[in-house]
């Protein structure tokens, strides 16, 4: 009988708590989200599950590994669970992010930004989201006291407005790891929900004549400008933003890997089997750091709901700049594009085009909405850099 009473009190079922039980039908809402409604099931349902894994009682699957050093000068380490460990290998020391970057560069086609280059100014504006709430974060300490944000944090949260997850992951290891699992979350989510979250904005800064403009077709681009294209950024990131270099310098060298032609099996590598395997190891990582003892905050909350303002002002500010342009420019821009400059790739691009055709069945908005949506990579690399260079000394 006492055997069986020291059982029952290791059990999950005595062990549990309400907070985790709260937290386990959050993580089975997200998988829901990614199995059911197919919104960004490649990354929700790993973190999900990591997640549920987080919270069962007892297991430890998310602690982390432990160092001393005892009074002889003896290094001792308890290794921690296997999210632990997976955490602490991959986005404490910011790989995961690093890799996936080179596969989406493997995967990414510049030329229609290298054949429109002001298609960059969109991508640029787009990034106005992420300041916005970085000085919306830490103003709302002044009105609510219990959400004061320090400086590092407000930037981790103010990145969720570029919607480039591997970026938000990257800069949060970096300036605000207590914050990951919220700042992740969020992220993921609103890259998601793109296509709920912008066609309203979208419709609301825009008139219907200017929804129906036709874009010019294209210039072919060069195999020579592709390949030259992801040297000449790195070079330029380095002279300027050295601290944005490990991210532009993955998205370059997978982009030259897939356009140089002689690196075929690299190219496939990247695309494929390694990014499949960093996605599904970076998912389960921060899905423990959804564990409930840290997530369930109402500075979570806060979290959440600011990153939907970068999101939302992102979105607009790419919008409202492609009007401001058309003011000036000979060969008009359908408006649309402009919120693509946020970095969902390619879901934002989709999206500015699929709401072109709902007004003018004829007008095909894909490739001229990919050159904002590719600057919007890059530019919200460059503002991690920034931030970092600002920030992470």
């Amino acid at each position: 009988m006492q055997s069986f009473s020291n059982l029952w009190l290791t059990t999950g079922l005595y062990n549990i708590t309400m907070g985790q039980c709260l937290m386990i039908l959050i993580c089975l809402f997200i998988l829901w989200l990614g199995i059911v409604k197919q919104f960004e099931p490649l990354l929700l349902i790993p973190i999900g599950f990591g997640g549920l894994l987080s919270n069962i009682p007892v297991a430890g699957i998310a602690a982390l590994s432990v160092s001393t050093v005892d009074p002889s000068g003896v290094v001792s380490t308890a290794f921690g669970g296997f999210l632990g460990q997976v955490y602490g290998f991959g986005i404490e020391s910011g790989l995961f992010p690093l890799l996936i970057f080179m596969g989406v560069g493997a995967m990414t086609d510049f030329g229609p930004l290298i054949a429109n280059p002001r298609m960059a100014l969109l991508g640029a504006a787009a990034q106005f989201g992420i300041f916005f709430t970085v000085f919306g974060a830490l103003m709302l300490g002044n009105v609510i006291p219990d959400l004061t944000f320090s400086v590092k944090e407000a930037a981790s949260i103010g990145i969720i407005g570029g919607a480039d997850g591997p970026t938000a992951i990257f800069l949060t290891s970096k300036l605000a790891p207590e914050l990951m699992g919220a700042i992740a979350v969020a992220a993921y989510s609103y890259m998601a929900l793109v296509p709920i979250i912008q066609p309203p904005i979208m419709k609301l800064l825009t008139t219907e004549k200017e929804r129906k403009i036709e874009m010019k077709q294209l210039r072919h681009v060069s195999k020579r400008e592709k390949i030259l294209f992801p040297l000449v950024v790195l070079l330029l990131c380095v002279l300027l933003i050295p601290d944005a270099t490990p991210l532009i310098g993955m998205l370059m060298f997978g982009n030259l890997i897939k356009e140089c032609g002689v690196t075929d099996r690299l190219s496939k590598t990247a695309q494929n089997e390694l990014i499949n395997i960093v996605t599904i190891l970076l998912g389960l990582a921060v899905g423990s750091k959804l564990a409930s003892e840290k997530f369930l905050q109402f500075r979570t909350i806060a979290i959440v709901i600011l990153g939907l303002a970068a999101f939302c002002v992102g979105t607009a500010s790419g919008v409202i700049l492609a009007k401001i342009m058309n003011i000036f420019s000979k060969n008009k821009i359908n408006p649309l594009i402009g919120s693509a400059g946020v970095s969902a790739v390619p879901m934002a691009a989709r999206v500015s085009n699929k709401v072109g055709q709902e007004y003018n069945p004829s007008n095909f908005l894909l490739m001229h909405a990919m050159g904002p949506n590719v600057a919007g990579v890059i530019g919200s690399a460059v503002v991690a850099g920034i931030l970092l260079a600002m920030l992470g000394k």
